[in-house]
């Protein structure tokens, strides 16, 4: 079997982050989201990858997975062009999977169980295709699956007005290459893309079964700011935690706290976990780093408090200020303005950025 991760997508919710670079490179415990996806496949059995890239950020992703040695697996790169639906995107990588059954897992999502599960399944059975589904409260958000007893779904809808049921798809399918003929067979949606839901409804009209798993414990889709903060919460409570760098004598200390070899809480800051704190990265005297909190490589933090919020990297905070459920792009800068005048903030704010002052 083999896998092919979706890396497409513009990110448009995310920005100004994504305007840098792609969504799936933004990390989630100091971890980019994508090597979530990799690992879960690896986990699965599946070593023979096939990353889907879109126009943004393709340099950037082949930079950090290359040919997927360091993850041991191998990685193959299938360029998509325009973002034209799932679908769309699973056509894109029809020569590199040949007559292979495949996983297709979209490369922003992160879920606690992986997807084991869901593969033992689909092999289990005689199917055109796997699904799997969690219990939402926003059905109409989604594309929904009304499954039979056994499991097995017997009708797939996207976004709907009026939802059969509340189990939504979350990005995490596996196929028979019969998907393929389901394809070539699609109409765009109405919002102009090839829906994934709807060439599983074609498989379910030709007579093939669709089994469907439930997934057990959280799944996040990271597509927004609120999302990676939440991510960021549930992986951190669950990771494992070393604290391989510098704690000075004086500093306080507290719960698991993931400290690089190469960072440093200095005498007189206060850390408690958990927490992930990167390379290079200095806790200076005076500072709170609360729990939930990812600071990323590079970065200097002094006299500031923060909290549940995630740093990706490259970064000095120094306000004498309080910072809670927030992310920062790579580069910010947070000073204090104490000794400028006249009084006010000052504010450097990208496109579809948000601030609560």
């Amino acid at each position: 079997m083999k896998g092919i991760l979706l890396s497409g997508g513009t990110g448009s919710r995310l920005r100004p982050i994504t305007h840098t670079g792609p969504k799936q490179l933004v990390p989630v415990a100091n971890k980019p989201v994508l090597e979530y996806a990799i690992e879960d496949l690896k986990e699965a059995g599946i070593t023979d990858i096939g990353v889907v890239l879109g126009h943004k950020g393709r340099d950037a992703i082949q930079e950090l997975l290359g040919d997927g040695s360091k993850y041991g697996v191998d990685i193959t790169y299938i360029v998509q062009g325009e973002p034209l639906g799932l679908a769309h995107a699973a056509g894109c990588a029809r020569d590199f999977v040949g007559n292979d059954d495949f996983v297709m897992y979209l490369g922003d999502n992160i879920l606690k169980s992986g997807i084991a599960e869901l593969v033992e399944s689909f092999e289990r059975g005689d199917y055109g295709a796997g699904i799997a589904l969690q219990k939402v409260d926003d059905p109409q958000a989604f594309g929904i699956a009304d499954v039979d007893d056994d499991g097995n779904a017997i009708q797939l809808v996207e976004k709907p007005e009026d939802p059969p049921t509340n189990l939504a798809l979350i990005g995490m399918y596996v196929f028979s290459p019969a998907v393929f003929d389901a394809i070539d067979d699609l109409e765009p949606s109405w919002r102009g893309e090839l829906e994934i839901t709807d060439a599983i409804q074609l498989l379910l009209e030709d007579g093939y079964e669709i089994d469907s798993q439930v997934v057990t414990g959280w799944w996040k889709d990271t597509g927004k700011p609120t999302d990676i903060l939440e991510a960021n919460r549930l992986v951190l409570e669950d990771k494992e935690l070393e604290t391989a760098g510098v704690v000075e004598d004086g500093a306080e200390t507290e719960g698991r706290i993931g400290l690089a070899e190469s960072a440093t809480i200095e005498d007189g800051a206060v850390v408690r976990g958990p927490v992930s704190i990167a390379e290079n990265v200095t806790i200076k005297h005076g500072t709170y780093v609360g729990p939930y909190t990812s600071i990323g490589a590079n970065s200097t933090l002094e006299d500031i408090h923060i909290e549940n919020s995630v740093v990706i990297g490259d970064s000095t905070l120094s306000a004498s200020g309080r910072i809670v459920d927030s992310l920062l792009g790579r580069n910010a800068d947070v000073e204090s303005a104490d000794e400028l005048l006249p009084e006010g903030r000052r504010l450097v704010v990208g496109e579809n950025s948000q601030l609560k002052l």
